[in-house]
């Protein structure tokens, strides 16, 4: 039988590649990010690449579209020539990449961003009606309700990439490659989009999808391949793959030993809440244990990470008290929150944690530079503690001279966490753990975690991952409006029971 399936899919996808690399390699200085990886697109085709972050999918990608070039070994074939890729090349063979980010001109309107540098011009006149007409045209086949002379910045993240894939067909790209699309998006926008990427396959486009949402790989995928470790471990036709099967190729493990946490004894209370008002969060009062994750749960725009904000210090307490060890404390700013050992893994590791264009030991230095009375630092002091928390952490780099930029997500999180741990902080505060980061990965950081509570300290965790919050947390708090609308223990803790309360439950 599966050898009847197999052979049905190379029947269904017996149509023409349109580009493939074999044997290729990448190096980074301390990283190997890709190893003798060979790969392949076939016109009308959705061939999603999956892996854990780190496994060098962001690598290839930008080596397919001419960010980078590969190692000396391997080669690029398009059409069935071998070419030397670079991003001038690939936008004029059709090749385009949507990256998470979105590169928009905000203040110009959707036909303006569209054609922006491929104006349509007839002596020397750009064409404005010519343009609109085609945008209107794509967008109409799209099936978008979106009008060409809406400005870029009042459009959502989805709507943004609705225009991106919108200049792709103008242009008659080949392939269209799309990296964490979904990202940040509403349920009804990946509808849209996963729908959008069934029609724009009926034209002969070939599309490259990256994405750690197994959901959405099994909805458009035709071919799956897998990168673990920056080599390729697998490919499958859709038919062929299960979702307990990718995932044991993506991290080499069976999926069942997931989400699965070591019971910690609890101690006393480190950190209190009393009344807590500020940015959003209205009376807010809990207590934190020793050993115990207490989780925060709660839908988009409930107040949790506002909460966070002001426990740290970040925005203003406007009522209310924080206590640490019985004793109130002033969390006026950041500083004073180190020096009361309360420590801040924020939800957005890039902008808010780290420096990226920094070294490893940079930033594991730079938040304990608050509790140092010394005026000189030595760089060799700096390395040692860096190399220190590597080893200690895990984390995938040669030593702390590695620049954070070329680490993995997961691995930018470990330089998080060593910044924290170089405090000695006991009241460790993780917004958004897990986010974007791979199933490997998310058992290190939960690791970490457990290894935190043995040592005494006490974790407050918000968490928009349901099994995160059920597996990992003590007691869970859930949030809307700003407000505590339940404290559930760990027997009450259920995926219906954070839904009831989080969604419109009475406040108990």
């Amino acid at each position: 039988m599966s050898r009847k399936r197999k052979l049905t899919g190379l029947r269904k996808f017996d149509k023409k590649e349109i580009i493939r690399l074999n044997n290729i390699s990448k190096s980074f200085p301390g990283v190997k990010a890709l190893k003798n990886v060979s790969f392949d697109l076939k016109e009308g085709e959705v061939h999603c690449l999956c892996g854990e972050n780190g496994a060098g999918k962001s690598t290839l990608i930008k080596i397919l579209s001419g960010v980078y070039q590969p190692d000396e070994s391997g080669e690029i074939i398009f059409d069935g020539k071998k070419v030397d890729m670079s991003p001038h090349l690939a936008m004029s063979i059709g090749i385009q990449t949507i990256y998470q980010e979105h590169m928009v001109f905000g203040y110009m309107n959707i036909a303006e961003n569209i054609f922006a540098g491929m104006e349509i011009d007839k002596g020397g006149f750009v064409q404005k009606r010519e343009m609109r007409r085609k945008t209107v045209e794509v967008l109409k086949y799209l099936k978008s309700n979106l009008n060409p002379d809406m400005l870029m910045c009042n459009l959502s993240s989805g709507e943004q990439k609705i225009v991106e894939i919108a200049k792709g067909l103008i242009f008659q790209r080949r392939v269209i490659i799309m990296d964490e699309p979904t990202a940040s998006f509403s349920a009804s926008e990946i509808d849209n989009l996963l729908h959008i990427i069934q029609t724009i396959k009926k034209s002969g486009i070939g599309i490259i999808y990256i994405s750690h949402h197994l959901e959405e790989v099994f909805k458009i995928a035709d071919r799956v391949t897998v990168l673990r470790d920056g080599q390729k471990v697998s490919t499958y036709y859709l038919e062929d793959l299960t979702r307990e099967k990718l995932i044991k190729d993506m991290v080499g493990r069976d999926p069942s030993t997931f989400y699965k946490r070591e019971n910690v004894p609890v101690g006393e209370v480190i950190f209190e809440a009393r009344n807590v008002t500020g940015d959003g969060a209205k009376n807010v009062s809990f207590r934190l244990k020793r050993g115990e994750i207490l989780g925060f749960a709660g839908m988009t725009g409930s107040g949790r990470s506002e909460l966070m904000n002001v426990l740290f210090g970040a925005t203003h307490l406007d009522l209310g008290e924080i206590l640490t060890n019985d004793k109130v404390v002033k969390q006026a700013n950041p500083w004073s929150a180190i020096r009361n050992k309360v420590c801040f893994i924020t939800e957005d590791k890039q902008n808010t944690g780290l420096f990226l264009e920094h070294t490893i030991a940079q930033n594991t230095i730079l938040a304990n530079l608050v509790n140092t009375k010394k005026f000189f630092m030595k760089i060799s002091d700096d390395y040692k503690t860096g190399d220190k928390f590597i080893k200690l952490l895990s984390t995938k780099a040669n030593d702390s001279s590695v620049r954070v930029v070329n680490l993995s997500g997961g691995n930018q999180q470990k330089v998080v966490l060593a910044k924290w741990l170089n405090t000695n902080g006991e009241i460790f505060i993780f917004d958004e753990p897990t986010q974007g980061i791979d199933i490997g990965s998310k058992q290190d950081i939960y690791q970490i975690m457990v290894n935190l509570l043995k040592q005494g300290k006490a974790i407050i965790m918000v968490s928009s991952d349901m099994p995160e919050v059920i597996a990992m947390s003590n007691r869970v708090i859930v949030m809307k409006d700003g407000e505590v609308m339940a404290e559930l223990s760990k027997d009450e803790v259920t995926e219906e029971n954070i839904l009831m309360h989080s969604i419109g439950g009475e406040k108990i």
